[in-house]
C-alpha cells in the first residue's frame, strides 16, 4: 500500500511541477505538430460545400463577431 501512495504522490508532484513551469513561462500550451492549421486545413471536414448545420453555426459566429465590442 505504501508503494501505491508513494507512486501517486510522485505523480502529483510531477504534475504540479509541470503546472508551475507553464505558469512561469507565461505561454499557452501548444501541441508539437501544430494541428490541422499547420497543414492549411481550417476545418475538420475540409469540404467545399459545408452542411446546413455548419452553415448555421458559421452564420451565428459571424453575427457574434460583427457585434463584438473588442
Amino acid at each position: 500500500m505504501s508503494l501505491i501512495l508513494l507512486t501517486f504522490g510522485l505523480l502529483i508532484l510531477i504534475v504540479l511541477a509541470m503546472a508551475v513551469g507553464v505558469l512561469v513561462q507565461k505561454k499557452s500550451m501548444a501541441s508539437s505538430c501544430g494541428g490541422l492549421g499547420s497543414m492549411g486545413i481550417d476545418k475538420v471536414c475540409d469540404c467545399d460545400d459545408p452542411c446546413d448545420k455548419r452553415k448555421k453555426r458559421l452564420a451565428r459566429e459571424q453575427v457574434w463577431k460583427d457585434n463584438q465590442i473588442l
